[in-house]
Order: C-alpha cells, then sequence, then structure tokens
C-alpha cells in the first residue's frame, strides 16, 4: 500500500503523518478559510501524488497558484526535488503572455453548453435554438466571421436573430477560443501527469468557467475509456455554486454534480478545495468520501461538514476553529483513523503570494 508522507503528526510530535494513495479513487473535499494555508498545503498533497503514483492530475487554477508546480523551490528535499523536475507537465496559461496559451474549441461544446455561451433559452428563444442545433459547426473550418454572414444572406428572421445576438454579446471573440488550433481537450487526451488550467488571466468573466466546462464534459464524453484523472479545483465555489445564476453556471454544475454522482466508476474523480463547505452544491459535497479540514471558525461551516462527514467525531471537527497555520484534519478512506496534521514544506514554488500592505518608509 503506497502512502503519502504529508506532514507530521500533531497528537505524536516526531511521527510522520501519511495518507493512502489507493483512496484518491473516490471524491476527496479539502477545506479551510482564507490564512488557514489550505492552497500550499493542497499543492503539498499534490506533489506527494506525483511523486508516490501514476495518477494524471488536472489542476482548475483559477488564481494562477499552480502554475509554477513544474519548478522546486531552492532548499527543498533534493531527490524529491530531483524527481518531480522530471515528471512532464503542461501548463496552460491565460495569466503568463510568454507561455503555453490554455485554448477550448467552441465547436467541442454540447449543443446545451453552445446555447448557454450565447444566452439562448430552448423555451423563450426556441427559433434561434433550433437553428443553433441544426447549423453544422465544422471544427477544422470554423469561422465565426463566415458564419454571420452565412446567418445574414440566408434571409431567415431566426438566423439573423442569431447573427445579431453574437455580435451584440460577441462571445466569440474571447481570447480562449482556438479556432482550429489545440485546445484543452486534446492536450488532456494524451494524460500528461500534470495539466494545468491558468484560469485567471481572461477578460470576459464567464470564459474561465467556460473553458472548465469544455474540458469537464469531454471527460464525461469520453468516460467510458476508463482513463483515470483526478480533477482538481482550487477556489472550487467558483465553479460548483448551490445556486448558480447564469445559463454557463447551471451547465457546468449539473455536469459536476453528474460527475460526482457516477464519474468514480468511470475513473474520474473530484479533489475539490474552497473555503466553505456552505458554498458548494450539496449534491457534489455529498459525494466526497475523504476530508481535508483546514482552519474554519464558523459554526454553520462546522455544522454542515458534521452532517456531511458523520465520521469525524465533533470534538475533532470542533478543534479546527483553533488550528493553527498549516494544521489539519484528515478523516476518510484516505487517512483511516482521523488524524490531526501539521503539513509539511512544498517541494515546488508556489505560484501565488499575498499583496503585503505598503509601509512607509523607515517602518
Amino acid at each position: 500500500m503506497e502512502t503519502l508522507r504529508i506532514g507530521s503528526s500533531i497528537d505524536a510530535p516526531g511521527e510522520a503523518a501519511q495518507i493512502r494513495a489507493d483512496k484518491f479513487n473516490r471524491h476527496t473535499f479539502w477545506c479551510g478559510q482564507s490564512g488557514s494555508g489550505k492552497t500550499y498545503a493542497l499543492g503539498v498533497v499534490l506533489e506527494q501524488l506525483l511523486l508516490h503514483t501514476e495518477l494524471p492530475l488536472l489542476i482548475l487554477d483559477p488564481n494562477a497558484d499552480f502554475v509554477r508546480l513544474n519548478e522546486t523551490r531552492p532548499g527543498a528535499n533534493a531527490e524529491e526535488a530531483q524527481r518531480l523536475s522530471a515528471i512532464p507537465m503542461r501548463i496552460l496559461n491565460s495569466t503568463n503572455p510568454d507561455g503555453e496559451r490554455l485554448h477550448a474549441r467552441y465547436t467541442d461544446l454540447s449543443v446545451e453548453s453552445k446555447a448557454a455561451v450565447l444566452s439562448l433559452d430552448p423555451i423563450a428563444d426556441a427559433d434561434e435554438y433550433n437553428e443553433l442545433l441544426h447549423f453544422d459547426l465544422n471544427p477544422t473550418t470554423f469561422d465565426a466571421a463566415t458564419m454571420l454572414q452565412e446567418f445574414r444572406d440566408s434571409g431567415k428572421p431566426a438566423q439573423v436573430k442569431l447573427a445579431n445576438r453574437v455580435e451584440n454579446l460577441r462571445p466569440l471573440d474571447w481570447e480562449l477560443w482556438s479556432y482550429g488550433g489545440d485546445s484543452v481537450n486534446d492536450v488532456v487526451d494524451t494524460r500528461p501527469r500534470v495539466t494545468v488550467m491558468d484560469l485567471g488571466g481572461f477578460t470576459a468573466p464567464a470564459a474561465p468557467k467556460v473553458a472548465a466546462l469544455a474540458v469537464l464534459e469531454h471527460l464525461w464524453a469520453t468516460r467510458h475509456d476508463r482513463k483515470p484523472i483526478l480533477i482538481v479545483i482550487d477556489e472550487a465555489h467558483n465553479i460548483c455554486s448551490p445556486h448558480p445564476a447564469t445559463a454557463v453556471e447551471k451547465a457546468l454544475t449539473e455536469q459536476l454534480v453528474q460527475i460526482a454522482a457516477e464519474g468514480r466508476k468511470f475513473g474520474l474523480w473530484l479533489f475539490l478545495s474552497t473555503q466553505r463547505p456552505t458554498k458548494i452544491h450539496p449534491n457534489v459535497l455529498s459525494q466526497c468520501d475523504n476530508l481535508g479540514l483546514m482552519r474554519i471558525n464558523a459554526p454553520r461551516d462546522l455544522a454542515e461538514l458534521g452532517e456531511v462527514f458523520g465520521f469525524v467525531p465533533a470534538q475533532m471537527l470542533a478543534q479546527a476553529k483553533d488550528f493553527g497555520l498549516g494544521q489539519a484534519l484528515m478523516a476518510g478512506g484516505f487517512a483511516g483513523a482521523p488524524t490531526l496534521v501539521q503539513m509539511r514544506d512544498r517541494v515546488t514554488a508556489e505560484g501565488g503570494s499575498d499583496v503585503s500592505v505598503p509601509m512607509t518608509a523607515g517602518a
């Protein structure tokens, strides 16, 4: 049985704290309020998965926290740093203009998701939706300008309305689209050990969610290939809200609910990280079997965790409000008995960091 050394035991100082690598074939929930060390600790676990398994990781990274996962930190364990530096990783960028770009293809989306990008309702906008449903979007020849011209030249009122909608909303102008080039789905299909989707640099507010939707839809559509992958979603409340507002958010949440309920048998495993359990859709949270909990003060959040993760003693959950930086509770299948952990140092560099308060000279 392969184990991951993630830190030291709080209850038994000097004793290594370990979790089981094989139990990441269940969904995992990782939680801690701002300032608890949640994202740093998440990086510790991901590094250990890279070192001790062959499991591919897909990281949805809204704050560019993992874009330097391919860079080892000065002073890190030399043997681990050498092994990590040899692991193939694809960092798909939206914040770094010099890096490999994160692109998706509009034509790869399902009809429902294409319509969501265009804010089309199948009932209220039935004629336009029907035109989109039957219009051939060839992925190798698709060109937005040509499509709009064809719509206008057709003389059909519904196609003209659809052209006006596309021109007014301008979703096909997003820098996300590859327009015949490579997409994130092409990368993920090759199953590199790590694919980081840097979602934080897009101008259009909906673009990060559409990028996530594109890859999650694709993984679900190809699920019968049964090629395992761990889908890591940092700041998961942005992707899996209990109250999705827009058509894109609803499509994204529905896809995650489906993966949470049925994905495990196909090798689609979720690793969700967020600040509060109440910000995650309950039908996704309830499917998680592993818990990594860092400092949380809110009684409502602790009560929610107690209901979902009933196998954790209430007194251990209550300790979370007093955790120091980097301290965590591990429970569920990957931990065996609930365990209190002081997380170890990272091997790789952190991508994001806090902004310092400007100080007066000499302060």
